[in-house]
């Protein structure tokens, strides 16, 4: 499963996203990032990620997952150490590890540190008048087992559903995704879906569509769960050139010609819609849970 997902991902890329940038892409003066924790260290990139997007400067960023040893907490230590002398100012520390054991070996590297755990922890406990458990991977127990399930559901709905393969049990669906190839229609349906437990199929407007000035027949009984996506011309061009170089597919005049007639298709037809050129996936997830919480209240 896991294979599969990243390989609908990595076929699928319209939009800027705003995880790590890789580390070889990066200007070799770009501040060093470190990403801290005992879980995957998602949580910590997440938040950090946020605040890094307030200054307009480039970071390389690097992620630190499983840090859940002392034997690791001191290997941590060195890889941070090792950043400052080569870049020559301190890293910057964005930690979630919850063993203060462990934090206080990252505490003792040339970095900035910022512990995102006892930032929030220590006023709690006084707040609550409760000590913390202070337990690592905590926030994934057998509670929210039934969560899982319903993700792991919603991905499966989600691949079954992808490009317009199949119309059974489209019911079922939460949203249903349209807009032109290399619109973002794959990856943003994966991502509610993984994140959210999110059934969301999506399905190309192709030019047959745009002839019969009709949206495909399989959807109309559907319309209300529909959300479309289109993107700007020349970035959709850039995108489809990666993958068909010099191809009528990948040219601008045919990319605006599509993007045009989705956009007038989907207006015609009462769509919402959203331009995902720059978005983030987060940002175009977003967008559309908002739709479908105020359409289901």
């Amino acid at each position: 499963m896991r294979i599969a997902v990243q390989h609908f991902f990595n076929l699928h890329q319209p939009y800027t996203s705003t995880m790590s940038t890789p580390v070889e892409r990066i200007a070799a003066s770009a501040r060093t990032v470190f990403f801290v924790s005992d879980g995957t260290g998602i949580t910590a990139e997440t938040f950090g990620h946020s605040v890094l997007t307030q200054f307009d400067l480039r970071f390389k960023q690097i992620r630190l997952p499983f840090i859940d040893t002392l034997d690791k907490a001191h290997d941590a230590l060195r890889k941070i150490n090792d950043a400052f002398a080569i870049d020559g100012q301190r890293p910057i520390i964005f930690s979630t590890l919850v063993k203060a054991e462990l934090s206080d070996v990252v505490r003792l590297s040339k970095g900035m540190h910022m512990d995102l755990i006892q930032t929030f922890v220590e006023p709690l406990e006084q707040e609550l008048g409760v000590k913390s458990t202070h337990t690592i991977g905590r926030s994934h127990t057998s509670t929210d087992s039934e969560e899982y399930k319903n993700r792991i559901e919603a991905i499966n709905f989600s691949l079954a559903h992808d490009d317009g393969q199949s119309n059974k049990n489209l019911s079922g669906a939460d949203v249903i995704l349209v807009g032109v190839s290399r619109s973002g229609k794959t990856p943003t349906s994966l991502f509610l879906a993984m994140q959210y437990g999110i059934k969301a199929a999506n399905y190309p407007l192709i030019p047959d569509d745009f002839e019969r000035e009709k949206l495909p027949s399989g959807l109309m009984p559907y319309k209300s769960k529909i959300f479309g996506l289109s993107i700007a011309a020349d970035r959709l061009a850039e995108i489809r050139n990666e993958r068909l170089p010099g191809s009528k597919y990948a040219a601008l005049e045919n990319c605006r010609y599509e993007i045009n007639e989705a956009e007038k298709l989907m207006r015609r037809e009462g769509i919402r819609w959203m331009s995902s050129t720059t978005k983030s996936i987060e940002e175009i997830a977003a967008t559309i849970l908002q739709e479908i919480k105020s359409e289901q209240r």
